[in-house]
């Protein structure tokens, strides 16, 4: 049963007191768990010879190294430290580590404290991390991180205002081993709210998936942004009844206004009156995902963080120092609640422009810290010998943030090939436009061309224009987990 009155006294606490209370679990969870019970991290602390109790505060995490995705391949690789970032508790490390307090009261709860324990931290799920490498890497939970997560989802819930007796959520995420479907699901049942999974455009198709929504009649849609566009584009020629819907949370990437826009105009021609449109903000190695509170769709509130679950800091991404409330920087993320797969000070590869602040949020009154919601992923910027001058670091999700926001395009995808596929040719960039009904091909390539140079400073090799229904298809909506977006057909 949750136990909502913590989170109704934690949302709108004093920051004082909520950066005290993250700065009390982080130094308990270090102590009695991560050191304890991690191999990875207890040879981390002992190698920079740091003493565990000396953790006390946030800023004391400045002492310990950075762990990055590469020390979780290295480990995943290696046979013999495989399992190395799971915890992984012993009655001899208990007795070592834990405090007289808790220790008493394992002995005196007998069989049932036992049970407890093996609730707590027998790993009985996994996701894997997936886009940002083509190696995936494990992460394991517990029911105890089961249950935490769905505590975090039914809490991102709650500030979307997902919150009467009757709200019926329709889950679009692509069903597969990854945070987002399993997340959704899980949060909403802790919420104690009806649940559809299905399992996305690969598994039920467009039409399966419009039929569902339409027998349901549900208030929520939760997806890719991509997917649910197609989707309430697709109910709005077929001129489907969605009028119940008022909220659609997106994950997986950002969000621009602009599409945001034009999937409340879909829901509107389906009948929908107002409707709040939220990005959220996730990652596999956090085991957890954050959201917007409802705005006007040309402004964001920035995600609001949960800080008695985790910790996040900012650094420069180049001098791996921290950097002040408000600066843009890198995204380093250590969680203090979890068992299971447990990481420190993970370096994300996400740059926030704003960074973090712990001012109230002007538009829920919420006390809770918050990330700007402009993202830019280290992953997503790639070098492409455009001239024969020089390579241009070219940001791929700026781009595709330009043409989601772009009010003539339905549908769009970039390539990426080499001139002639020969290796030692210039890269080509292409890309792919479907167009809202009665545009002009050509003035739609030089609108095109035109923002993408003025936003990236990089202008395509060449702009194709293609109906809607082969540029569905060329996506994959219906056959891939995730749209293809990107394709990089390089040589390698």
């Amino acid at each position: 049963m949750r136990r909502l009155g913590d989170w109704r006294a934690l949302e709108r606490a004093p920051t004082q007191e909520l950066k005290a209370m993250q700065e009390a679990r982080l130094a308990r969870f270090v102590r009695e768990e991560l050191y304890p019970f991690s191999p990875h991290y207890r040879r981390v602390f002992d190698e920079a010879r740091v003493a565990p109790d000396s953790i006390r505060t946030v800023a004391d995490l400045r002492r310990l190294p950075f762990t990055t995705k590469q020390d979780l391949l290295n480990a995943q690789v290696d046979p013999e430290h495989r399992l190395d970032f799971v915890l992984q508790p012993s009655p001899e490390k208990i007795r070592a580590s834990w405090p007289l307090s808790k220790k008493l009261g394992l002995l005196l709860g007998g069989a049932a404290k036992r049970e407890e324990l093996r609730f707590a931290y027998t790993p009985n799920f996994v996701t894997f991390t997936t886009g940002r490498s083509s190696d995936p890497v494990a992460f394991t939970y517990t029911p105890h991180d089961l249950a935490v997560l769905g505590e975090a989802i039914a809490r991102m819930f709650d500030v979307a205002r997902v919150n009467a007796l009757d709200e019926r959520l329709i889950n679009l995420m692509p069903f597969a081993p990854h945070l987002a479907f399993w997340a959704v699901t899980l949060g909403g049942f802790t919420a104690g709210r009806m649940v559809l999974p299905t399992g996305g455009g690969k598994v039920m198709g467009t039409d399966g998936n419009l039929r569902m929504m339409e027998r349901a009649k549900p208030t929520v849609l939760v997806g890719v942004p991509g997917f649910v566009y197609h989707l309430v584009r697709q109910a709005r020629e077929e001129k489907r009844d969605l009028s119940r819907v008022h909220t659609v949370v997106l994950g997986a990437e950002k969000v621009p206004p602009g599409l945001k826009t034009k999937i409340a105009e879909c829901l509107a021609a389906c009948g929908a009156k107002k409707v709040h449109i939220l990005g959220t903000y996730g990652f596999t190695e956090s085991r957890l995902a954050f959201i917007e509170c409802p705005t006007a769709f040309d402004v964001s509130s920035g995600y609001h963080l949960q800080p008695d679950l985790s910790v996040f800091e900012v650094i420069d991404p180049k001098t791996g120092e921290v950097v002040p409330d408000n600066a843009d920087g890198e995204l380093v993320y250590t969680g203090i609640s979890g068992h299971g797969t447990c990481v420190l000070r993970y370096r994300t590869g996400d740059l926030a422009v704003g960074g973090q602040t712990w001012a109230p949020c002007p538009h829920c009154g919420r006390t809770l810290p918050r990330i700007a919601s402009e993202l830019k992923r280290v992953s997503e910027q790639h070098a492409l010998s455009l001239t024969k001058i020089k390579g241009t670091l070219v940001d791929l999700s700026q781009m595709g943030f330009v043409l989601s926001s772009m009010a003539e395009i339905e549908e769009w995808q970039v390539v990426i090939s080499k001139k002639g596929d020969d290796p030692l040719e210039l890269d080509e960039l292409e890309v792919r436009v479907a167009p809202r009904n009665g545009l002009d091909a050509d003035a739609l390539r030089e609108k095109v061309k035109k923002e993408l140079i003025a936003a990236t400073e990089v202008a395509p090799t060449r702009v194709q224009v293609l109906s809607l229904d082969e540029l569905v298809r060329t996506l994959g909506m219906e056959t891939e987990l995730k749209e293809k977006r990107f394709l990089d057909r390089r040589p390698k």
